[in-house]
């Protein structure tokens, strides 16, 4: 299958032409599309001098920093509009490895979401001080029990979709950002019924650069989760007809 990996980026210098490379030798089928929000530090012409030399590698140059999930919503319709069966969420910074990606290729075959989990096999977080670990896994844990949807990491950025889930799950209606973002796809997609499996990973705090973590970040999250559920349960709940399956 046709699969575009795509990568947000906001001041990713350090990173950037290392993880491309990585991905290109590691995933040769692949291609590889980072949508840069203007870094200030240049990483946007760093990215655009690698496409002019690999027909491989492409760049979304948005005009300022406007956030991970706008990021990523950008770059799916991007993949569909051009035709690609899956997309790749990963980030910039080497918190994903990507000798993992042919695990998510070959398992995509199978389902519609594969999932890169830090929580399958105990907990493996690299470099992490337990506060933020701790946060970290009851946060899912909180994300699970109130949309009751199964899956024990549904912060997780590092994925792979068919891009019928998106088509799916309408992306108009994206609202959220951040840990919000990763969770509202994934849980739109299993309340419309879509096949979704968690592969363990290792997941590796960040080599260089700074973490985009905030406090709005977070409380997004807590309350959307909320919002996802009530607004499954009163579709549930609405006549038969007025709502069109899938």
């Amino acid at each position: 299958m046709r699969t575009l990996v795509i990568i947000p980026t906001y001041n990713e210098r350090e990173n950037i032409r290392e993880l491309i490379r990585q991905v290109r030798e590691i995933a040769p089928t692949v291609e590889i599309l980072v949508v840069d929000d203007n870094s200030p530090d240049g990483t946007g012409q760093i990215v655009a001098e690698i496409a002019e030399k690999d027909s491989q590698v492409h760049l979304l140059q948005r005009p300022g920093k406007m956030g991970l999930g706008s990021a990523y919503v950008d770059g799916f319709r991007y993949a569909m509009d051009r035709g690609f069966d899956c997309v790749m969420e990963m980030d910039a910074d080497f918190s994903h490895d990507p000798r993992d990606i042919p695990r998510f290729l070959e398992m995509i075959k199978h389902y519609d979401i594969v999932l890169g989990s830090r929580y399958t096999n105990g907990i493996s977080v690299v470099n992490w001080p337990m506060r933020r670990l701790m946060l970290s896994y009851m946060a899912n844990r909180y994300a699970s029990l109130v949309t009751g949807v199964p899956i024990r990491d549904l912060t997780g950025g590092f994925k792979c979709i068919r891009t019928r889930v998106l088509e799916a799950i309408d992306l108009d209606t994206i609202r959220s950002d951040g840990y919000a973002f990763q969770i509202e796809v994934t849980v739109k997609a299993w309340y419309r019924g879509f096949a979704i499996v968690e592969i363990p990973i290792v997941f590796v705090e960040r080599r260089k650069g700074q973490s985009k973590m905030s406090k709005r970040i977070i409380w997004e999250a807590f309350w959307m989760v909320w919002r996802l559920r009530l607004e499954h349960l009163f579709k549930k709940r609405r006549p038969v007809g007025t709502v069109p399956s899938g």
